[in-house]
């Protein structure tokens, strides 16, 4: 898997990002993590389900801090399970900018 360095985008830096939005970015990491098309992520399904390991875990938060701009808990997917819970959240800690 190959992977870019992405920069947070002034939506993102602002809070000006819709859930919708969010969404859409974390089912394409999902499924990148798990080797597997973005039509095939359940989005109320529980991460870890799915087979997503501490590892992707960890390497998710990372990408949220660098997509959003967004300092996130380590914890956040087990914290927030599912691709759902993790939208529902960060639309909240974007809102509060």
């Amino acid at each position: 898997m190959t992977e870019t360095t992405v920069t947070p985008t002034a939506a993102a830096l602002s809070g000006d990002v819709s859930p919708e939005q969010i969404r859409a970015w974390l089912v394409d990491r999902v499924a990148y993590y798990l080797e597997r098309p973005a039509a095939e992520i359940d989005e109320g399904a529980e991460l870890v389900g799915m087979g997503l390991d501490s590892v992707y875990a960890l390497t998710l938060c990372g990408d949220v801090e660098d997509r959003f701009g967004l300092a996130v808990e380590p914890t956040m997917a087990w914290d927030h399970p599912s691709v759902d819970a993790i939208t529902a959240y960060l639309a909240g800690e974007l809102a509060q900018r």
